[in-house]
C-alpha cells in the first residue's frame, strides 16, 4: 500500500515506473492530505490507473460525538476490517488515539479489544491512515496539520506489531511527513519486556507508558495473561533500562478495579516498585466492559488512591474520563458493531 512508503520510498517507486520523481511527491502529498484517488487533480489519469490498486482505500465508516466533545471514529480498511480511533480536544490542541492491530491477543480482562481476538496487524500506512483521515475531518491537511499529539493506545498491543509501529513513528515524525515531534507521541504497552528493550535501542524521544494495573504477579495474572510470561520485576528493570538509554520519564497506567487492586497496601507496594525510577502514575477509574464481571471504583476513591501515592513521594494523577456515552473504552464500540453485524 502506498501509504506504507516514506517520502524517499515514494519517489523511488515512481522512478521505477519510468516517471519523474516529482510525481512521487504529488502522490505523497495527496495521501498526507487525506485525499482519495479521485480527488487528486495534478497527476495524469494513466498514472491513477497504475496506482489505483495500491492507493489507500481506508475510510471513516462511522463517527460518534460524545457530550464532552470526544469523537470516536470507526475506520474501515479495504479488506473490510475495522478499528477504532479517538479524537480528544485539550487546551493545547488535539490528541488522537490510534489502534495498532485489528483486535488484540493479549487477553486483558478489563479491555474490550480482546473479546474477538486478534484478526491481524495493521501496516504502518494503516496506522498512519487513521490519523490522516481524522486530521482531514477536522480541517487539516498535509501543510496545515491539526493533530498535535498521538497516543498509541487504541485496539491492539503496539509492541506486538513492533516493526510496523516503529516505521509509523519514523514516518509521522519525519520532516517530510506530518513532522509531529516524537515528544508528543506516547506508546502504551502491557509490558512485552523483550520489545521494550528493542524500543530502547531505537533511542526515540517518545513517552513509554506501561499498563501495570497490579503490584503482585499473581494479582496481575488474574486480569492480564501477559503476567504469566513477564514478572513485574522484569518490567521494572526494562523500564530502568529504557530510561537510562532515552532519559524519558516512564508513565504507568493503573486501572482501579474494585476489590482487586485498590487497597491501601496496593498503593504502598506500587510506591516501593517505582522508587528510584523517574515515573508518573495515571490512575484510571475502570470503564466497565459489560461482557466482563469487573467493577470499577468511584472517582473519589481514585483520588484517595492517588493522594496516598503522592504521600509516598510518587507523582500521580487521576485521568480525566472521556467519551463514556459513546463506548469510550478500547474496543467497546468496535465490538458492538461486530455483534450488531452478526445479528443481521
Amino acid at each position: 500500500m502506498l501509504s506504507d512508503f516514506s517520502f524517499e520510498e515514494m519517489k523511488e517507486y515512481v522512478v521505477k515506473l519510468g516517471l519523474p520523481a516529482f510525481r512521487g511527491e504529488q502522490i505523497f502529498n495527496a495521501i498526507y492530505s487525506g485525499k482519495t484517488l479521485e480527488e487528486i487533480t495534478n497527476i495524469p489519469k494513466a498514472l491513477k490507473e497504475i496506482i489505483k490498486d495500491d492507493y489507500p482505500n481506508y475510510k471513516i465508516l462511522k463517527k460518534f460525538v460524545s457530550r464532552d466533545g470526544t469523537q470516536k471514529f470507526i475506520i474501515e480498511f479495504g479488506d473490510g476490517n475495522i478499528v477504532e480511533s479517538v479524537l480528544m480536544k485539550y487546551k493545547y490542541g488535539y490528541t488522537v488515539c490510534l489502534s495498532s492491530q485489528v483486535g488484540c491477543r493479549m487477553g486483558c480482562k478489563f479491555c474490550a479489544s480482546t473479546l474477538n481476538g486478534l484478526a491481524r496487524n495493521l501496516s504502518s500506512g494503516e496506522i498512519l491512515g487513521q490519523l490522516l483521515l481524522i486530521n482531514r475531518e477536522i480541517g487539516g491537511s498535509e501543510k496545515n496539520r491539526q493533530i498535535t499529539n498521538i497516543v498509541l493506545m487504541g485496539s491492539g498491543e503496539p509492541l506486538d506489531n513492533f516493526e510496523n509501529v516503529c516505521k509509523f513513528i519514523d514516518m509521522i515524525s519525519s520532516s517530510r511527513g506530518l513532522n509531529i515531534s516524537q515528544r508528543n507521541i506516547s506508546l502504551s504497552t502491557c509490558g512485552l519486556v523483550d520489545k521494550i528493550e528493542l524500543l530502547a535501542e531505537k533511542r526515540y524521544n517518545i513517552s513509554l507508558t506501561i499498563s501495570l494495573h497490579a503490584t503482585l504477579d499473581e494479582k496481575r495474572a488474574e486480569v492480564m495473561p501477559i503476567a504469566n510470561r513477564y514478572k513485574i520485576s522484569e518490567i521494572i528493570e526494562g523500564c530502568k533500562n529504557y530510561y537510562q538509554k532515552t532519559k524519558r520519564r516512564i508513565y504507568f497506567e493503573y486501572t482501579l478495579i474494585k476489590g482487586v487492586n485498590d487497597a491501601n497496601d496496593d498503593a504502598v507496594r506500587l510506591s516501593k516498585l517505582l522508587k528510584n525510577l523517574n515515573a508518573h502514575v495515571n490512575i484510571i477509574p475502570l470503564n466497565e466492559v459489560k461482557e466482563r464481571d469487573l467493577k470499577g471504583t468511584t472517582r473519589l476513591e481514585a483520588y484517595k488512591f492517588a493522594d496516598l501515592l503522592k504521600s509516598y513521594g510518587v507523582s500521580a494523577t487521576v485521568r480525566r474520563t472521556m467519551g463514556e456515552d459513546i463506548a469510550g473504552a478500547c474496543g467497546q464500540l468496535r465490538n458492538k458493531i461486530i455483534k450488531d453485524a452478526n445479528k443481521k
